[in-house]
């Protein structure tokens, strides 16, 4: 049994901070929908609240199981097929917003390609454990692959490509941590381009966004507007912001200004001082995550810090690049940031299994 030591308070400490930032900014970024004089309270806020008190709780349960019991056969395959099974329910449901993204709940929802990112890591990281010789790796690879290529598959048929691409982009950067031989990795690369350049260009409203982005002002009226709006939000907090609530871009000029372009409000209220304070702590995130890794008393648990820390700061070094019009518009939230009770929760409990690994060394 490895040596248990306390827990990282430090990475604890940017968890937290990271979580009281994305209140305050979905606070700011809802403003609107407290406006209409029967609503006492911003209902964002107290659905945003709810989900942090329930990633709270779900974060120090798992700081205190040993990670270890993910490396269990029965365990990952039930986590696995659990996804599957709520994947499925939700392409069978009724379409929100043109996606069958969520399930519905009542007063909550339920976004699975959340958890399917969230389980994809533990079971990599098992299948990246059993990689002991060259021989293995691509014996490996192939069962890595169908899990991967499965779960990216069901979320994008419920129209959410940036979640299927983040699903492959975190089985990439796993299995080149691993070793895996570059060869290998550029082979799958490769096999994926012709589906997602016809993905995109096959589809009218995902074409236009790419035009969109290679020109965003002259398409400012029409497809360009988010991307547009994002430019002007940020350039419009200069060093020092504008204050927390004093933003105007939230003011129905940029449309989903709580979720996918959150960090543009932030920039522009607390300017570029703030911006890149968020990127600091996420820094910290991330050097964190990889001294946990570092220290793990097995492959398993290196291979878990490194994921897990892969899918809190790439997510989030993808929202940024949206937010900054270095990326097309993709849909895919800022972690701890954005509104969204289902991203929050997994997210906490993503840093709840980090933090458990960290206790161990």
């Amino acid at each position: 049994m490895a040596k248990k030591l306390a827990f990282d308070r430090l990475l604890f400490t940017t968890v937290m901070a990271l979580v009281g930032l994305g209140l305050a900014m979905v606070f700011s970024a809802s403003a609107l929908a407290s406006l209409p004089q029967d609503r006492v309270l911003n209902p964002f806020l107290v659905k945003q609240c709810l989900a942090a008190a329930i990633g709270l709780v779900g974060l120090l349960v798992v700081m205190h199981i040993d990670y270890r019991i993910l490396q269990r056969r029965e365990v990952i395959y039930t986590l696995l097929g659990a996804v599957v099974v709520l994947l499925v329910i939700a392409l069978l449901g009724p379409a929100v917003r043109g996606t069958r993204r969520w399930i519905d709940l009542g007063p909550v929802s339920l976004q699975p390609s959340e958890l399917a990112k969230l389980v994809l890591v533990p079971y990599l990281a098992y299948v990246i454990a059993r990689m002991n010789d060259a021989t293995r790796q691509i014996q490996l690879l192939l069962p890595a692959a169908i899990v991967t290529v499965t779960l990216a598959w069901l979320v994008y048929l419920g129209r959410d490509l940036g979640s299927a691409l983040m699903i492959g982009a975190i089985a990439g950067m796993m299995l080149f941590l691993a070793g895996l031989p570059w060869r290998y990795l550029a082979v799958v690369g490769l096999s994926v381009v012709p589906a997602l350049v016809s993905s995109i260009l096959l589809v009218p409203y995902r074409k236009a966004r790419l035009v969109a982005f290679l020109n965003p002002e002259m398409h400012r009226d029409t497809s360009g507007f988010q991307p547009f709006q994002s430019m002007v939000a940020v350039g419009s907090g200069g060093v020092f912001g504008l204050g927390l609530g004093g933003g105007r871009q939230k003011l129905h000029f940029l449309p989903d200004a709580n979720s996918d372009f959150v960090y543009a409000i932030l920039a522009e209220e607390l300017g570029m001082i703030g911006a890149l304070g968020a990127l600091i702590l996420f820094g910290l995130l991330l050097w964190r995550g990889v001294r946990a890794g570092l220290r793990a008393p097995d492959m398993f648990g290196r291979y878990l810090a490194w994921g897990l820390a892969t899918l809190l700061v790439l997510q989030a070094f993808i929202h940024v690049s949206v937010a900054l019009v270095i990326l097309p518009t993709t849909g895919i939230t800022m972690p701890f940031l954005s509104y969204g009770g289902s991203s929050l929760v997994v997210t906490m409990v993503a840093s709840g299994v980090l933090l458990n690994v960290s206790q161990h060394g």
